[in-house]
């Protein structure tokens, strides 16, 4: 899976050295390391199952900073995003939260999709700036719409979840199709996890609430990260210790941040999850202007 310039930065690979080489200073293994390693776990699970992402977005730079190699954290992320996603897409699938439908269309679609973003990326223009851009104004496009827009409904006072747009029931199917698409594309292309897309994209265009965007895409995310993990265990760039204290953190967390989301009302999770859309757009956007000013 190839990241561009600026995200391989931000997890903290110098872009400048030659040969690959990578400059990080390696904390020792030991005690404090795990210790650290698994409350990574949590933060990651914790944020996978309030937004139905994969959480590589704290994830991937942690254990950067805990001494894996650029390549290998990209690679021993995945491993720990299954059982994560997993824990989360249960507890929401308990609560009647998870379209199966969508995901019986969206998740192949979506892994095949992400083969063929890894097979593109080296071939893209660029190193990736453009499309890391065009994702960052997509998100901020979806995070504007979700926090701005309130719809009520016949009590004046309540407010149902305002990100249910209004979508043809013709060809739910093809929807379905091309948010897989899209999503396991931009996965393939830059290493971004799905669910910052599929979340916005399911309310938006697919008529889900947004909990129940949240939920499908949670369980779509688990089943993306399993061709990749198979992938990189090939290609020995998984360390199995980091994964599994990973996956110690992740599972708890994943049911903290699902319990989270499913006890709170529409308003509040509209709300956080168009701030979190907010920022990872600005944290994209970011770090892509800055690694094209700094060529």
């Amino acid at each position: 899976m190839v990241r561009s310039a600026g995200v391989r930065r931000w997890i903290g690979v110098d872009s400048t050295a030659s040969s690959g080489a990578e400059h990080t200073v390696p904390m020792d293994p030991g005690p404090l390391r795990d210790i650290l390693t698994v409350l990574a776990g949590f933060a990651t699970g914790v944020l996978s199952g309030m937004f139905g992402v994969g959480g590589a977005v704290i994830s991937t730079p942690a254990i950067r900073l805990l001494g894996a190699g650029a390549l290998t954290a990209v690679g021993t992320t995945l491993p720990s995003i299954i059982p994560g996603a997993a824990t989360g897409a249960a507890r929401y699938r308990k609560e009647g939260l998870i379209s199966r439908s969508a995901v019986a269309i969206t998740a192949p679609v979506g892994v095949t999709a992400a083969w063929l973003g890894a097979e593109l990326a080296p071939k893209i223009p660029g190193e990736g700036h453009l499309l890391q851009l065009a994702t960052a104004v997509l998100l901020g496009v979806s995070a504007t719409r979700m926090i701005t827009s309130r719809r009520a409904v016949q009590d004046p006072g309540e407010l149902v979840d305002p990100v249910r747009p209004a979508v043809p029931p013709a060809h739910p199917r093809w929807i379905m199709a091309a948010i897989g698409f899209t999503a396991g594309l931009f996965s393939g292309l830059l290493g971004i996890g799905g669910g910052v897309l599929m979340v916005p994209a399911f309310t938006h265009f697919a008529g889900l609430r947004l909990k129940e965007a949240i939920g499908t895409s949670l369980a779509c995310v688990g089943l993306f990260a399993i061709p990749g993990t198979i992938a990189h265990s090939l290609n020995g760039t998984i360390d199995w210790r980091f994964a599994l204290l990973l996956a110690v953190g992740v599972v708890p967390g994943a049911r903290v941040g699902s319990a989270l989301t499913i006890k709170a009302s529409d308003e509040r999770v509209r709300l956080t999850v168009g701030v979190f859309l907010a920022v990872t757009a600005v944290l994209y956007g970011a770090g892509e202007l800055w690694s094209l000013l700094n060529r």
